[in-house]
C-alpha cells in the first residue's frame, strides 16, 4: 500500500475546522479526530476499489543490440487481467546507464481486459549488456488517495556494441586496397608477392621484374630476331593472417581525449579489420590482460565485424597489470604461420612497457609487429604553454611524458617491431594507413 500526495492533502484540510473552533479546545480536537477517520475510511475505501496491480500480464518488446549513441525504444505491453479499471503508474527499473529520456514513470489508464502500451526511449551512455529486471506498477482508485503497489518481473536486457565511428575512413582505404589490387587504373608502383601477369617493359619498371623466358618466346614483329622485353606484375598476396590483441589491463583504462584508450584500441581494430577482411585477409582478434578476455577465430567477411564487436561489448579494462609473457603463447594457438601481429597498448611509459618490450625479440622475429597507441594530443600544447609558473611544472611533465614516449618507440623499433602513435581520432586511420603501406610493399 502506498499513499499519495492527494492523500496527504486532504488531511491537511483537517486544520480549517481546528482553526474556526480554536476557542473549543475540545471540539476542535473532537473535529480533527473526526476529520482524519473520514479520510483514513475514505483511503480505505480507495484502496478497495482500485484495481490489483499483480492481474497485469507484463510483456516487453525490446531490439537485442544497438550501437552506442544510438536511440532505440523500449516498450511495456500492459494487460489488465482483472475485472476493476486500471488506473496506475507505471515506473520501468532501467539503470542510469541505460539512458532514458524523460522520467521513467508512465501513467496508464487500462480498461478490463484491454491492453496499453508504455513507450521509453534509451540512449545508453556505456557499452555492454543494459539490464533491467522488473516494473513497479502502483494502481489508484478512482480518487487517488491510497494505492496499490507491485513489483512484477519483466526481465529486459540489451546488448550496448562499440559506436565503430571510424568506419567513416573505410571508404577511401578501401579506393587505396582497390588500386593495390589492380582494380582501378591508376599505377601503384611496388613490389608485390604474389603473381599476377605478363606485359612489356616500360622506362621505370624494375629491370630485376624481367621475365627472360616470356621474353624469349616474345618475337618483336617490328624488329625480325629481336624479342620484346616482358615484365612480371605482382600484387600483393591475399590470404594473410592478422592477430589484432588489444591490451585490456590498467592502461587502457585511462582517458585520452573524452574517451578511455580501450574505446580508442577497439575503433582501431575494427577498422583495421573491415579493411583487412576486404583485402581476404584473415583476422583474428585477442583480449588480454592477465586472462583472455575475449576473442574471435575463424570468422570472415560480416560475420567477423559482428562477433569482433559483440566480444568488445562487455569487456572494459581491469586495473591490473598486463602479463605480455602469456600474449605469444595466445597468438600460438590462434596460427602457426607467420602473420602481422598489431598489439593495441599504451606505449608512453618506460615502466608499463617493461613486460611488452620482453616479449617483442621472440614475437618479431615470428612475424611482422606493430605496437599500436594512443598519444596525448594536450601534450604538445602543454609544451608550448609557460606565461605562469605553474605552466612552466605542466610543460616539464609533458616534455617528460613525451620524452618517455620516444625512447619507448625507439626501444619497440630496436626490437625489430614498427610503431604506430596518433590521438584518439586519428589512431584508426593511421594504422589501416600502415597496413597499407605493408602490404603495397610485400611486407606481410
Amino acid at each position: 500500500m502506498a499513499l499519495t500526495g492527494r492523500f496527504s492533502l486532504l488531511v491537511a484540510l483537517g486544520v480549517v475546522p481546528v482553526v474556526l473552533l480554536g476557542s473549543d479546545a475540545g471540539a476542535a480536537w473532537a473535529a480533527l479526530v473526526v476529520w482524519l477517520v473520514v479520510a483514513i475510511g475514505l483511503g480505505a475505501i480507495d484502496l478497495a476499489i482500485a484495481a490489483s496491480p499483480r492481474l497485469i500480464a507484463v510483456e516487453r518488446e525490446l531490439p537485442p543490440r544497438l550501437r552506442l549513441g544510438e536511440t532505440v525504444r523500449s516498450e511495456l505491453v500492459l494487460r489488465n487481467l482483472g475485472r476493476r479499471r486500471l488506473r496506475a503508474e507505471v515506473r520501468d527499473g532501467w539503470p542510469p546507464s541505460a539512458g532514458v529520456h524523460g522520467r521513467n514513470r508512465a501513467r496508464v489508464d487500462v480498461p478490463a481486459a484491454e491492453g496499453r502500451r508504455v513507450v521509453l526511449a534509451l540512449t545508453p551512455t556505456r557499452r555492454g549488456d543494459r539490464v533491467t529486471g522488473a516494473v513497479t506498477v502502483r494502481s489508484h482508485g478512482p480518487l487517488g488517495l491510497w494505492a496499490r503497489q507491485a513489483t512484477l518481473a519483466a526481465p529486459g536486457r540489451i546488448r550496448v556494441l562499440p559506436p565503430f565511428h571510424s568506419r567513416a575512413h573505410l571508404p577511401s582505404r578501401l579506393t587505396r586496397l582497390r588500386e593495390l589490387d589492380g582494380r582501378t587504373p591508376i599505377l601503384i608502383r611496388g613490389q608485390g608477392t604474389e603473381f599476377d601477369s605478363l606485359r612489356e617493359y616500360v622506362r621505370g619498371d624494375d629491370v630485376r621484374s624481367i621475365d627472360w623466358r616470356a621474353t624469349a618466346r616474345r618475337s618483336d614483329p617490328e624488329s625480325p630476331g629481336s624479342a620484346k622485353l616482358m615484365v612480371r606484375t605482382w600484387r600483393p598476396e591475399r590470404d594473410r593472417r592478422i592477430v589484432i590483441v588489444v591490451d585490456t589491463s590498467r592502461t587502457a583504462a585511462a582517458r585520452i581525449g573524452d574517451e578511455p584508450r580501450l574505446d580508442t584500441a577497439y575503433e582501431a581494430a575494427l577498422l583495421l579489420a573491415a579493411l583487412a577482411t576486404h583485402a581476404g585477409d584473415r583476422v583474428d582478434l585477442l583480449l588480454w590482460d592477465r586472462r583472455l578476455r575475449g576473442r574471435v577465430h575463424g570468422a570472415s567477411g560480416p560475420d567477423l565485424l559482428a562477433r569482433m564487436v559483440d566480444a568488445m561489448a562487455d569487456v572494459d579494462a581491469e586495473l591490473i597489470e598486463a602479463d605480455w609473457a602469456g600474449v605469444p603463447a595466445q597468438i600460438r594457438g590462434v596460427t602457426s604461420r607467420r602473420a602481422l601481429v598489431v598489439l593495441l597498448t599504451a606505449a608512453d611509459s618506460t615502466g608499463s612497457a617493461r613486460g611488452l618490450l620482453s616479449v617483442l625479440p621472440g614475437l618479431a622475429s615470428r612475424h611482422r609487429v606493430v605496437v599500436a597507441s594512443v598519444a596525448d594530443p594536450t601534450l604538445e600544447a602543454a609544451v608550448r604553454r609557460r606565461d605562469e609558473l605553474a605552466d612552466v611544472y605542466a610543460a616539464a611533465a609533458a616534455e617528460r611524458t613525451r620524452l618517455d614516449a620516444d625512447r619507448v618507440a625507439a626501444a619497440v623499433r630496436r626490437l625489430g617491431a614498427s610503431t604506430v602513435a596518433a590521438g584518439p581520432a586519428d589512431l584508426p586511420p593511421a594504422l589501416a594507413d600502415r597496413y597499407l603501406e605493408l602490404k603495397a610493399a610485400g611486407q606481410l
